[in-house]
């Protein structure tokens, strides 16, 4: 199937490592222009130079931290005085700790809100002009299955994630108008270094897994790569009539009927 994604601007965030660089590497094999952007340099040139060498396609690196308002105007000006668009935005940020409720003070709420829930409405609000100058535009916002179902010790992800899910629903609302669609895609268990946190503590990495994929259906961890797949589908014209959904990619982990 042929995506249609070539040459289109993608700003793919947290993208040096993880589920955001397995999202780049496979909008930079569709055609699409790429620009990745985390906080360490380092690792984004790394990062840049793995996709290069895999896919043959340029792509830009930029430092910025999106918890931060001035770096995040910085990097979409940046991206828009270069490109002249933005075609995609994938919001994507590392997630807060894991802990029980009453491990957290008013200052890791206030992180966690400011890295997962208005970073995203802030990188989304200033790409907006410049998809409604094109008249087209994916928003796709990488979050959790947490929103689905419960997982321990996730209270500042999952509060989080579930204000990016009304905000998206509130978003596809007002901007279908604009042939702009916004969409969430919720991982399960992916083999990520993130995964490591939410395992048992004392017990072997490989077996720990292997315990964890006995509740999945389809009895493995994921791959970063097929996560990527079904964003870079959501990116596409194909999926032109998809918005205000959140899709999950967990093997069938969540056992939920809605």
């Amino acid at each position: 199937m042929n995506l249609k994604l070539k040459d289109k601007v993608a700003l793919v965030l947290a993208s040096s490592k993880g589920l955001g660089k397995a999202v780049a590497k496979t909008l930079a094999a569709e055609g699409c222009r790429i620009i990745i952007a985390s906080r360490n340099s380092d690792d984004l040139k790394a990062a840049a130079k793995e996709i290069e060498e895999l896919t043959g396609s340029a792509v830009t690196c930029i430092a910025a931290d999106v918890s931060k308002a001035e770096e995040v105007e910085q990097l979409i000006g940046h991206v828009a005085s270069r490109f002249q668009s933005v075609d995609i935005l994938i919001n994507n940020a590392g997630g807060p700790p894991f802990a029980g409720f009453e491990d957290f003070n008013d200052n890791d709420w206030q992180r966690a809100f400011e890295l997962n829930l208005l970073s995203f409405a802030r990188t989304s609000r200033l790409v907006l002009p410049y998809m409604m100058q094109t008249g087209s535009g994916r928003i796709i916002n990488i979050i959790s299955g947490s929103v689905k179902s419960v997982l321990a010790n996730s209270v500042l992800s999952t509060s989080m994630r579930m204000g990016v899910v009304g905000m998206a629903k509130m978003m596809a609302d007002e901007l279908g108008p604009y042939n702009i669609t916004v969409n969430n895609v919720a991982p399960g268990l992916i083999l990520t270094d993130r995964i490591k946190h939410t395992l048992p503590k004392g017990v072997d990495l490989n077996e720990a897994l292997k315990q964890r994929a006995e509740n999945i259906p389809l009895r493995r961890i994921g791959k970063p790569e097929e996560l990527a797949a079904l964003v870079a589908f959501l990116a596409s014209e194909q999926a032109s009539y998809i918005t205000g959904t959140t899709i999950q990619v967990d093997g069938g982990a969540n056992r939920s009927i809605f």
